[in-house]
């Protein structure tokens, strides 16, 4: 015999709408924790039940099937259920880049808990069927390229009014852990001649939003596991990489003279209330850039060059943060140590992609 909360879960298929929405409704508040085991009732049937849900035009089976499958993803089996269903995954890209979807950042946030799964890869061969008014906004029907129109040309809901984007961030993160993602955001795109990643960096000292800055942290440190694009990235005119992971640790303190102009021209004669990003979390990850940076020898004397060590001593001494001064220290050790003599087989440090902060579900209480 089933339990009444298993009973509560079969509800959900159930052709009246009226009790449908009873079920959502009471279900919405058992989707996290240990109830979740709940929705694997009767071969996890509900995972269908909700999917189906959330393409209905009503606002509320909407929201809150949507709230619970990405509560849901934070179980592996039912996340694998919901991201390898091409059609539903197609779906969701689809109704994101809906500009007038008033459920737009919901869908966001549960496509980025499905970004935990490899499947998530096929987003990057997606192409959206584009009205002709999403073609005035969209240049391409490529789904990346979509995804990433709308969080650039959407922040502060410039582009869809119900929605700002910001959790796109975190799915950039996660799909540049996939060495397939990273070579997207690090290629210019045929459509614009842009380089994907490019069009994030602006976003790294938006201090009123801490999600769009961690995401897009996160995003550029993952695409730098990409060695060979070093060199395009910091030395290439038109993307300039270094600066914008400089200034959100650069704070007000006064550098040498000698040192100062030695930095990015950017970084020079910075304003006496210049503010460094008031999360040590994120400086974290810019540390942690810095460091994928200097795996090898011309990056590591490209960055002596431009002074980096000198920010870098500033930083030590102004934040009281274990992790930022033990990831000071490690750059310190990589900036200031000699180098083998050249032509002589060098050991360079690499860093492990330890993506503890991206690995999080984002539950929707």
């Amino acid at each position: 015999m089933p339990t009444e909360l298993e009973e509560l879960v079969t509800f959900l298929h159930s052709p009246q709408p009226a009790v449908v929405s009873i079920a959502l409704d009471n279900l919405v508040g058992y989707s996290q924790g240990a109830h979740q085991q709940v929705f694997a009732y009767d071969n996890y049937e509900a995972i269908k039940d909700l999917k189906k849900l959330s393409q209905e035009k009503g606002q509320t089976h909407v929201v809150q099937s949507v709230t619970v499958l990405a509560n849901l993803c934070d179980d592996i089996t039912m996340r694998n259920l919901i991201v390898e269903d091409e059609d539903y995954l197609k779906y969701l890209v689809s109704q994101i880049v809906n500009v007038n979807n008033m459920n737009a950042d919901i869908m966001c946030i549960l496509l980025t808990n499905l970004a935990k799964n490899d499947a998530i890869n096929k987003v990057l061969d997606f192409k959206i069927d584009r009205s002709e008014k999403q073609k005035e906004i969209f240049k391409s029907d490529k789904a990346m390229d979509c995804l990433m129109d709308c969080f650039v040309k959407g922040a502060d809901r410039t582009l869809n009014k119900y929605a700002d984007y910001d959790y796109l961030s975190y799915f950039f993160a996660d799909i540049s852990r996939f060495s397939q993602g990273r070579q997207y955001f690090v290629t210019e795109q045929e459509y614009d001649g842009v380089v994907p990643l490019t069009k994030l960096l602006v976003f790294t000292e938006k201090y009123d939003s801490r999600i769009r800055r961690e995401g897009v942290a996160s995003t550029i440190k993952n695409s730098l596991f990409d060695t060979n694009s070093h060199g395009k990235l910091v030395n290439d005119e038109n993307i300039n990489i270094l600066p914008y992971i400089l200034l959100p640790i650069a704070g007000p303190e006064e550098i040498d003279e000698d040192d100062m102009f030695n930095l990015p021209e950017e970084l020079q004669l910075l304003p006496s209330d210049k503010k460094r990003d008031p999360l040590n979390t994120i400086i974290c990850v810019h540390l942690e850039s810095l460091l994928l940076l200097c795996t090898t020898r011309p990056l590591r004397e490209y960055l002596r060059e431009k002074s980096v060590y000198a920010l870098i001593k500033e930083l030590h001494k102004a934040v009281e943060d274990e992790g930022v001064a033990d990831l000071c220290d490690r750059l310190v050790q990589m900036l200031q140590r000699d180098e083998a003599p050249e032509g002589q087989d060098e050991n360079d440090e690499d860093m492990e992609d330890s993506d503890e902060e991206d690995d999080k579900i984002v539950e929707i209480l």
